[in-house]
């Protein structure tokens, strides 16, 4: 086979194609910067960070988060209108603040185009109605995100510069959400994201911060089987430096029609887990006085990285996005527990389907 020249800036990963989980049709291998971009052709794509902050003055972390979608509508591409929505652009931002114990979030929805909104494929260069996510190569051959967020009574402006190669999860990037390979997404993380800049809030202005964030980016066809209503999963920065991701997709009995996640250490040794290799179990809930939705906000999952407890840092971290996604979710700043009762890392908790049964676009 030929060498790719060193010239060429993408970067190849995965090979030339990979199998589909079993079937023969190949998937196209991940390729970046190119799929770092959005995946217009794709109905469902999102681009996830979520992280906890050092504030000055504060004794306890802030919890922030920034997540844009994007979905392709049954509009034709073809379609002559320069106001049809072929593609539509959501976005949640969220603040724990632990000082007053109150989530702070907003959220923001738009059609593409008329300067608006825009998912650029070529890289992450995420903006609507002045929010922004945009990713920076760097000379030396690193990156960084730029997250800037002006809600309605809080914001940021934030660096996010990768210490960690990507993280391609499930089978090199192919990650399998069901008994039924069809059901599967393209998705790539950033662990051990450092950040640092400008935080806004009710209790202070500008105040400098740092800390540390997670970025994961999913896009798919049919992401979400027939028989799923949700799914619980995990997304921790350990504290040596690793990364633990752990996922299930519930039934409306509770039980788990597919499972899965990742262990990388801090050298890079890679584990992807079996569907049958990942256990959740609910160890203490809570009923949100706003939706009367329960969430388990206490866990012990068991993977083959070892058996840790995920405790919520704040009960009340329900977002109520039906102004956009058209869901309630609960998604909150987490500590990750060891067997001897530990703190090994810190991360986000993300609980759908408990409002009700949750539909993607």
């Amino acid at each position: 086979m030929r060498p790719i020249p060193l010239r060429r800036r993408a970067l190849l990963i995965g090979g030339a194609a990979l199998a589909l989980c079993g079937r023969a049709a190949p998937v196209p291998a991940i390729v970046l910067p190119r799929d770092f971009g959005a995946h217009p052709e794709s109905r469902i794509e999102w681009w996830y960070v979520t992280g906890a902050l050092d504030v000055p003055g504060t004794s306890e972390p802030f919890g922030f988060q920034v997540t844009f979608f994007r979905a392709r509508t049954d509009v034709a591409a073809d379609h002559p209108s320069a106001f049809a929505a072929r593609q539509v652009l959501f976005a949640h931002a969220a603040l724990t603040d632990p000082v007053a114990a109150r989530l702070h979030h907003d959220q923001r929805i738009a059609r593409a185009g008329f300067g608006i909104a825009a998912a650029s494929e070529s890289d992450t260069d995420l903006r609507l109605r002045g929010w922004a996510l945009r990713r920076e190569a760097s000379p030396a051959g690193g990156h960084r995100y730029l997250a800037q967020v002006a809600a309605a009574d809080f914001g940021f402006d934030l660096t996010l510069v990768a210490t960690r190669p990507v993280l391609l999860q499930g089978n090199a990037g192919l990650s399998r959400k069901g008994p039924d390979p069809a059901f599967a997404s393209r998705y790539l993380s950033e662990p051990q994201l450092a950040v640092s800049g400008l935080l806004n809030w009710p209790g202070g202005r500008g105040q400098r911060v740092a800390g540390r964030a997670w970025l994961d980016h999913e896009w798919s066809d049919a992401l979400l089987a027939p028989d799923a209503i949700g799914w619980d999963w995990v997304g921790i920065n350990l504290d040596d430096g690793g990364a633990l991701t752990a996922f299930r997709l519930r039934r409306s009995d509770g039980s788990a029609l597919w499972a899965g996640g990742s262990w990388r250490s801090a050298a890079g040794l890679l584990r992807v887990f079996g569907a049958d290799e990942v256990v959740f179990t609910p160890l203490r809930w809570w009923t949100s006085p706003a939706t009367q939705a329960r969430y388990p906000v206490h866990w012990r999952i068991a993977t083959p990285a070892g058996e840790h407890e995920v405790r919520a840092r704040l009960d009340a971290q329900e977002l109520d996005s039906r102004a956009s996604t058209g869901t309630v979710y609960w998604e909150g700043l987490s500590d990750l527990i060891d067997a001897r009762g530990r703190r090994v890392g810190r991360g986000y908790l993300e609980l759908t389907g408990y409002a009700s049964p949750l539909r993607l676009a």
